[in-house]
């Protein structure tokens, strides 16, 4: 299969879940190393900075996974229990709660999973051992920098420092587990609390379940945006292509999934896709353009404006001292695509790429030390960002509150705005 390209070292392929039109989710090859100039590195960890570091905010993305669906009628991919087998170094002693360290919600996601097998005997949506090692990867990249660089985190998990918060789904759940082995080495004075909430209250994707207004308007989104001329034509085209029947409930979004998921873990893909490969990324890119809705602030305020809040939040927290959790230094979210995306959209940063598995968005706050002024720095994939807005890569929180203000919104404000449908009804 064209040696796999390098397999999932070159994978920056799909992931998540379309919450209320049947799952479905894509992803992306690995944002190119242009997406910042060198010019945007910075060296913050030498002792002669003018910057202190406060506080770490990591929203990151599931790591590889089993497809959500097959592309009907086409060569099957055997998906076999073994490509789950966790490595022994990403075991670690935790619990899965609910915000207030109750018992773990129910998750009528991931029994809609399990209620659907793949050829080979696996469920769909489910990390595998190369998303395990990505996570992995990626803890082992945040304590280069935080624990070996900076020495700004104990090198053993405390959760007196960390927070770990994830969607209820068992992908991000088990990604979550895998970054903190990879930053924490195994080492843990105590159990690590994975927290979790319901879903008609999650806000660590777009809520379609939960938010009546953000179902109705993305709805009519997701209907039109396989019969925008250009994508239903080349639809039309692929299908032929493929031999899969008109009737076929199909999208680019779906092919794309099933494709870059057996891509990723080497297995055999239709040989009729390989001259469409570049058309299904294009396509695929063009409907969550359109669903999310860039231009208009009202999509994404309903996407990630809670999330936002809350990071938001944490960084006033931390500058007033008002947190009960004095000590808290990283806020870790597990999540998924269609997290990173919107965030990307209200940042200013989405390039029309998919967010490639593992990746990461993360917010640092400094304070100035001769000024004692806040700053926040952001890097996406581990390159920092110059965000629009902002007058340098060490952005001042007020200015870097200004880009978001149009998107951020509290809990409560979130919910008036769902419940307000205005007379609006679904397709």
């Amino acid at each position: 299969m064209k040696n796999l390209r390098n397999l999932w070292t070159k994978a920056g392929i799909l992931g998540s879940v379309s919450m209320a039109f049947g799952s479905i989710l894509w992803s992306q090859k690995k944002p190119e190393s242009d997406q910042c100039s060198s010019s945007c590195t910075t060296d913050d960890t030498t002792t002669d900075s003018p910057y202190k570091l406060q506080l770490v905010q990591v929203l990151f993305r599931h790591g590889a996974r089993t497809p959500l669906k097959s592309i009907p009628n086409v060569m099957e991919a055997q998906w076999l229990p073994v490509l789950l087998e966790p490595p022994a170094y990403t075991h670690i002693s935790y619990v899965v709660t609910d915000l207030h360290g109750g018992p773990k919600p129910p998750s009528p996601i991931e029994d809609k999973y399990r209620s659907d097998t793949l050829t080979g005997g696996t469920y769909p949506g489910q990390l595998t051992a190369v998303g395990m090692q990505q996570l992995y990867e990626l803890g082992k990249r945040l304590r280069k920098r935080y624990v070996e660089e900076t020495g700004f985190l104990s090198s053993t998990f405390s959760p007196a420092e960390v927070y770990v918060r994830s969607t209820n789904i068992v992908r991000t759940i088990e990604s979550a587990k895998c970054l903190i082995a990879g930053l924490f080495q195994q080492k843990q004075k105590e159990i690590v609390h994975i927290l979790t909430t319901a879903s008609e209250s999650e806000i660590l994707y777009p809520n379609y379940h939960g938010c009546k207004l953000l179902k109705i308007l993305g709805s009519h989104r997701w209907a039109e945006s396989s019969t925008l001329p250009d994508i239903a034509a080349d639809l039309q085209s692929i299908q032929s292509a493929l031999g899969i029947a008109a009737h076929q409930n199909v999208d680019f979004i779906l092919i794309r999934d099933d494709m870059v998921a057996r891509e990723t873990h080497g297995l055999p893909c239709p040989p009729e896709l390989d001259s469409w490969r570049n058309k299904v990324e294009q396509r695929a890119v063009d409907m969550v353009y359109h669903v999310f809705q860039p231009s208009k602030r009202e999509s994404l305020k309903l996407c990630v404006g809670p999330l936002l809040h809350t990071m938001l939040a944490n960084i006033e927290d931390k500058l007033q001292g008002t947190s009960a959790e004095s000590n808290r230094k990283l806020y870790l979210y597990s999540a998924h695509d269609t997290t990173l995306i919107p965030c990307l959209m209200a940042l200013g940063l989405f390039d029309m790429k998919w967010p490639p598995y593992a990746t990461d968005i993360t917010l640092e706050l400094y304070q100035h030390q001769q000024t004692s002024k806040p700053f926040v720095k952001v890097s996406y994939a581990g390159q920092d960002q110059l965000i629009q807005g902002c007058s340098g890569i060490y952005c001042p929180l007020e200015e870097f509150k200004q880009v978001l203000s149009s998107y951020s919104v509290s809990y409560e404000l979130y919910q008036s705005l769902c419940n307000n449908t205005g007379g609006l009804t679904e397709p």
